[in-house]
């Protein structure tokens, strides 16, 4: 398992993550990343059996989750 730090280092590189990765990227727990795959609002692909998370994505659903300061 990679850490975190590790993780974020290695993101430059990296094209996609799995859900779990994703999760801990994000620090959010797997439940609440999976209702966000299950209801479409974040995008994935299926290769395979591995499903994948593009950072594109990721960064993406967190914009639009993004709350205004002060809030």
């Amino acid at each position: 398992m990679t850490n975190t730090p590790d993780l974020i280092n290695q993101a430059a590189q990296i094209l996609a993550v799995s859900p779990n990765e994703a999760a801990r990227l994000c620090s959010i727990g797997r439940t609440t990343l999976y209702a966000a795959l299950s209801s479409g609002e974040l995008k994935s692909v299926k290769i395979g059996t591995r499903r994948l998370i593009t950072l594109e994505a990721l960064r993406d659903w967190l914009k639009r989750n993004e709350e205004p300061s002060g809030k």
